[in-house]
C-alpha cells in the first residue's frame, strides 16, 4: 500500500479544522476514522496489481554507445482499470528512460510501455524488477507490487576502428596484386618472375630460369593466404587502467585498456578476415575467460564481439605461463600470435619475459600496448616544482617502455606501443607489413 499526495493535503486541511474546533479531541478522532475508511474505501476500489500479466518484448543486442527499444506488455484481466504509475527498473549503467510512466490499463485489456536504454558500459545488462503502483478512484491510496519480468541486453563493443578498414583493406588488395603496385621483399607464395635489379635478394635469383634467359632473374613472391592468426587479450589487472578519452561518453576517466585492445582486436580480425586468414581469439588472466575459434569469415565479427561482450578486467595479475600453456595446447602449427596487453616494465618482468623465449621460438608474436597520452602530456610540463617533478617520473616510465621494448625485440618479438586513438590503426600496419615482408 502507498499514500499519495492528496492524502497528505486531506491530513493538512484536518489539521487545520481541528484548531478552531470547539473539542479538538474529538474532531481529530473523527477526522482521522472518516480518512481512514475513505482509505480503504480507495484500496478496494483499486484495480488489482498482482493480477497483472507482464511480457517483455525488443532488443537483445546493442552496440555502446547506440540505443535499444524495449516493449513491455502489461495485460490487465482483472475487473477493475488500473490506473497509476508503472517502474521498469534496470541497472544506472543500462540507461533506461523513461524512469516511470504513467498507466492506465482498463479491465480486459493492454497497454504497451516502451523502454529506451543508451548503456554506457560494454556486457550484459539484466533489468530487476517491474513495480507497478495502482491507484484508487479517490486518488488517496495505492496498491503497489513488484512483477519479475526476466530480460537479458548484450551491450556489444561498438568497434569504433572500423572507420580505418577501408584504407588497410585497399594496402592489402596492393599486397595480393589486385591493383598494379610492385611489392618487393621475400614472401611465401610464389607469383612471377621478373629481370634481376640492384637491391634485390640474392635469395630469390632463379638459377634456372638465369640459364635459360642468359639474363640473372629473380621470384617475386606475395603473401601467403590462409595463415592463422592468433589474438590474445590480457583481461588482468593491468588492462582495468582507464586511459584516453571515452568515445562513447562524457566519462572524463576515459576506456579501460582492455576496451581499446578490443577494438584493436577488431579491426585486426575483420582485416585478416578478408585477407583469408583464419582468427582465433584467446582471453586470458589466470585462467582461460573466452575462446572463439573456428568461425567462418562471414561468422566471425559477430562471433568476436559477442564473446568479447561480457569480459571484464580481473583485478588480478596475470598467469604469463599458464597463457603461454594455454596458446601453445591451442596453436601447434605455427601462426601469428598478437597479444594485447600492457607493456609494464614491471610487470613484464615478473611474468611474461621468462616465458616468452619459449612462445616466440614456436610463433611469430606481436605484442601491442596501449600507451597512456597523459604520460606524454605530464612529461612536457616544466612551469613548477610539481610539474618538473611529474615530468621527472613520466620520463622515467617511457624510458622503462622504451628499455622494455628493445628487450622484446631482441627475443624476436614485433612491437607496437601506441596511444589509444592509435593502436588499431598501428596493429593494422604492423600486420600488413609482416604480409609485406612475408612473414606471415
Amino acid at each position: 500500500m502507498a499514500l499519495t499526495g492528496r492524502t497528505g493535503l486531506l491530513v493538512a486541511l484536518s489539521a487545520i479544522v481541528v484548531l478552531f474546533a470547539p473539542r479538538p479531541d474529538a474532531a481529530a478522532g473523527g477526522l482521522l476514522l472518516v480518512l481512514a475508511a475513505l482509505v480503504v474505501v480507495d484500496l478496494l476500489l483499486a484495480g488489482s496489481v498482482r493480477a497483472l500479466r507482464l511480457e517483455r518484448s525488443g532488443e537483445q543486442r546493442v552496440r555502446l554507445g547506440e540505443s535499444a527499444r524495449l516493449t513491455l506488455t502489461v495485460t490487465n484481466p482483472g475487473p477493475r482499470r488500473v490506473r497509476g504509475l508503472i517502474r521498469d527498473a534496470w541497472p544506472p549503467s543500462a540507461g533506461a528512460q523513461p524512469a516511470r510512466q504513467r498507466l492506465d490499463v482498463p479491465a480486459g485489456e493492454r497497454r504497451r510501455m516502451v523502454t529506451t536504454l543508451t548503456p554506457v558500459r560494454r556486457g550484459d545488462r539484466v533489468s530487476a524488477v517491474v513495480t507497478v503502483r495502482s491507484v484508487g478512484p479517490l486518488g488517496l491510496a495505492a496498491r503497489q507490487g513488484s512483477h519479475t519480468v526476466p530480460w537479458t541486453v548484450r551491450v556489444l563493443p561498438p568497434f569504433l576502428s572500423r572507420r580505418h578498414l577501408p584504407a588497410r583493406l585497399s594496402r592489402l588488395r596492393e599486397l595480393e596484386g589486385r591493383t598494379p603496385v610492385m611489392i618487393r621483399g621475400q614472401g611465401t607464395e610464389f607469383d612471377s618472375l621478373r629481370e634481376y635489379v640492384p637491391g634485390d635478394d640474392v635469395r630469390s635469383i632463379d638459377w634456372r630460369a638465369t640459364a635459360r634467359r642468359n639474363d640473372v632473374v629473380v621470384r617475386t613472391w606475395r603473401p601467403e593466404r590462409d595463415r592463422r592468426v592468433l589474438i590474445v587479450l590480457d583481461t588482468s589487472r593491468t588492462s582495468a587502467g582507464r586511459v584516453g578519452v571515452d568515445p562513447t561518453s562524457a566519462d572524463p576517466s576515459g576506456w579501460p585498456r582492455l576496451d581499446w585492445s578490443m577494438d584493436a582486436a577488431l579491426l585486426l580480425a575483420a582485416l585478416a578476415a578478408r585477407a583469408g586468414d583464419r582468427v582465433d581469439l584467446l582471453a586470458h588472466d589466470r585462467t582461460v575467460r573466452t575462446w572463439v575459434s573456428g568461425a567462418s569469415r562471414t561468422e566471425l565479427l559477430p562471433a568476436l564481439v559477442d564473446a568479447m561482450a561480457p569480459l571484464e578486467a580481473e583485478l588480478v595479475e596475470a598467469d604469463a605461463e599458464g597463457m603461454v600453456a594455454a596458446v601453445l595446447a591451442r596453436a601447434r602449427h605455427r601462426c601469428l600470435v598478437v597479444l594485447l596487453t600492457d607493456l609494464n616494465p614491471a610487470a613484464m618482468e615478473e611474468g611474461l619475459l621468462p616465458v616468452l623465449p619459449q612462445l616466440a621460438s614456436r610463433h611469430l608474436v606481436l605484442l601491442a600496448s596501449v600507451s597512456d597520452p597523459r604520460v606524454a602530456a605530464m612529461a612536457r610540463g616544466r612551469e613548477t616544482a610539481e610539474e618538473v617533478y611529474d615530468a621527472a617520473a613520466a620520463e622515467h616510465l617511457r624510458g622503462g617502455r622504451r628499455r622494455m621494448t628493445a628487450r622484446l625485440r631482441r627475443h624476436g618479438v614485433e612491437v607496437v606501443d601506441a596511444v589509444p586513438e592509435q593502436i588499431a590503426p598501428a596493429l593494422a600496419d604492423a600486420y600488413l607489413a609482416l604480409k609485406a615482408a612475408g612473414r606471415l
